[in-house]
């Protein structure tokens, strides 16, 4: 069985999670990918490859706790040490729609917490290992809406909010027992990913994001830093006129 450490990267897209994938990669750890479907995942795979990382890729919905669980099962078995956890999931379907706070609802909330949920369970997974280890680092991307009243986002703000202190919190209660838990805190539009080309096919929408877009790799490059320092819970990034 290996001893390698693991990286496992849940929302494994062309943006920030393949950059943490390979930035990690780059560290020593082998790579467990998660993402929702697996039509892009040889591509993945192929260029984690060229770069020298050893990598598998899972499918599943994590918002469905069975598909979450078998993927976590088969992960286990092929990556027995997982050192690190990185929680970005994202996307551009209708759960990510911002509803304004004034007119948020309770259902708005509950759809927008779908994604905190899996969060919290992917760390149940993983932490009697660290903790039995006495090592370990949890990462978690979200927005600055977490950070910073964004009426405009509402429900998603929530979400934010709840995920940023999920983790701080987490990371509070478990540095004595020597496992790390900070919190990448986004605002700005990160290149490569699927809402960037969402956004740049826009004519209007790419006017609007000209000049606040991050580069996922220097992103990744923090988080790699975060975790071998250990030296604060928190990283913003704000390329926002806020």
């Amino acid at each position: 069985m290996t001893t390698t450490p693991s990286a496992l990267v849940i929302g494994a897209g062309p943006g920030l999670g393949m950059s943490i994938a390979h930035r990690f990669g780059a560290g020593g750890h082998r790579v467990a990918l998660v993402s929702r479907s697996e039509k892009r995942h040889q591509g993945y795979l192929d260029a984690l490859a060229a770069a020298g990382v050893d990598a598998t890729a899972h499918a599943a919905d994590i918002r469905d706790p069975q598909q979450l669980n078998a993927a976590l099962d088969a992960i286990a078995l092929e990556h027995p040490r997982i050192e690190v956890l990185y929680y970005g999931p994202g996307g551009v379907d209708d759960v990510f729609r911002p509803v304004p706070i004034a007119e948020t609802t309770s259902d708005n909330v509950r759809s927008a917490f779908t994604w905190v949920y899996p969060a919290i369970d992917i760390v149940q997974k993983v932490l009697p290992g660290m903790r039995e280890r006495g090592t370990g680092s949890v990462l978690i991307a979200g927005g600055l809406s977490g950070q910073i009243p964004m009426p405009a986002l509402g429900n998603l703000a929530l979400s934010a909010a709840a995920l940023r202190n999920y983790a701080l919190t987490l990371n509070a209660g478990l540095s004595d027992m020597g496992i790390y838990a900070g919190t990448l805190t986004i605002g700005g539009l990160v290149e490569r990913g699927d809402i960037y080309e969402m956004v740049s096919n826009d004519e209007e929408m790419s006017k609007m994001a000209a000049g606040r877009t991050l580069n996922p790799d220097d992103l990744a490059d923090v988080a790699w830093d975060m975790h071998r320092k250990r030296d604060r819970p928190e990283e913003t990034f704000n390329v926002l006129d806020l």
